[in-house]
């Protein structure tokens, strides 16, 4: 991966953006694609879109929300703890023990997730798992008063982990999931902005995916393409414990997943599949007998409609500060979707 892309990378995946509250990262897609971009658009939901060639026909949108889970303060006590809600699916075993950062007004403010000790619980609820609402970030404030003159309710939280490579060309991040697909969407244009389409191409940072997918239906609905590719990430499933029966075989470094199902328009996806080959892409698949979950959902019943595919990524570990992914298949997922790109014309004919 060249230094410049992989500086972006960095640092989209590092800027705090729970769903809602975007804009860190927003401003990170923005100074990256302005330079290859023709036109750079944010809307009031806060999706930032990104498009070469716009008043070419067709259009084709690629879209990967830049948003993330985390958590908000919903009350602050008498001693000074915040007490907080999720934003986005979390599993409630991983908070506890964590660093935090609570954005504020003024700024991030470096906290910790409390809970009562071991040493302390008493037999039966050695046995139980935490819930959320019986979990604190503590500041270090000495009172509510104290509390309340840097924290206000409604202030975001996010864990305190960022970007690091590992070996063999290994990464792990919080948030990959999927500040990693905005990542290969304004990557994937700037390979296009190289040797220009002959359709109009979008590529959308969308908002507020992992609190229902809102970003993506607004974007989908303004742009109104006629071909749209999702990209997110998927479970990897070559660690102990996960099923391949369910799951599928995925591994990591293995080259980018491209999902086949009711979710996907079948021409898409031949053409996904053939780009791959051609170009001597690595390629896995996965199955979706109904939605996937994705922005993919909301595209494809856009409007009246669109033709639809996902390019994921094989991530080990989802919704935790530890995400891991191999960095290769990055950088071939914007490969992937710059060639199929290329391919598409105004006779393309989409219709199953």
């Amino acid at each position: 991966m060249r230094a410049e892309s992989l500086a972006f990378l960095k640092a989209i995946v590092n800027a705090p953006s729970p769903s809602g509250y975007e804009q860190r990262a927003a401003e990170v897609y923005r100074a990256y694609t302005r330079e290859f971009a023709d036109k750079i658009e944010t809307d009031v939901m806060g999706n930032v879109i990104a498009s070469i060639n716009p008043d070419a026909s067709p259009r084709v949108m690629f879209a990967g929300h830049m948003d993330e889970i985390g958590f908000i303060v919903k009350y602050i006590s008498e001693e000074g703890y915040l007490y907080f809600g999720p934003i986005g699916g979390h599993d409630p075993v991983i908070p506890v023990g964590q660093r935090v950062w609570v954005h504020t007004q003024s700024g991030a403010i470096y906290g910790v997730i409390g809970k009562k000790p071991i040493h302390l619980l008493e037999d039966d609820e050695r046995s139980k798992a935490p819930k959320l609402h019986d979990l604190w970030v503590d500041i270090g404030a000495k009172d509510k008063a104290d509390a309340q003159a840097r924290v206000r309710i409604g202030d975001p939280i996010t864990i305190a982990q960022e970007f690091q490579e590992l070996q063999n060309g290994f990464a792990t991040a919080r948030g990959f999931d999927n500040k990693m697909g905005s990542f290969i969407v304004a990557e994937a244009l700037r390979l296009l902005a190289e040797s220009r389409p002959k359709c109009g191409v979008f590529a959308v940072a969308t908002v507020q995916e992992e609190i229902g997918l809102r970003g993506a239906r607004t974007s989908a609905y303004g742009v109104d393409p006629q071909i749209g590719i999702a990209v997110d990430v998927t479970h990897a499933s070559d660690y102990p414990s996960v099923d391949k029966k369910r799951v599928g075989e995925i591994i990591p470094g293995k080259g980018p997943v491209i999902c086949r199902g009711a979710n996907i328009n079948p021409r898409v996806f031949d053409l996904l599949v053939e780009t791959a080959e051609a170009e001597g892409i690595p390629y896995q698949i996965e199955a979706a007998g109904g939605g996937t979950g994705t922005d993919a959902n909301a595209m494809q019943i856009s409007r009246a409609g669109m033709a639809t595919g996902l390019v994921s990524v094989p991530l080990r570990y989802m919704h935790t500060p530890c995400e891991l992914l191999a960095l290769e298949d990055v950088e071939n997922a914007a490969r992937l979707l710059a060639g199929f790109t290329r391919r598409v014309d105004a006779n393309t004919n989409f219709i199953p």
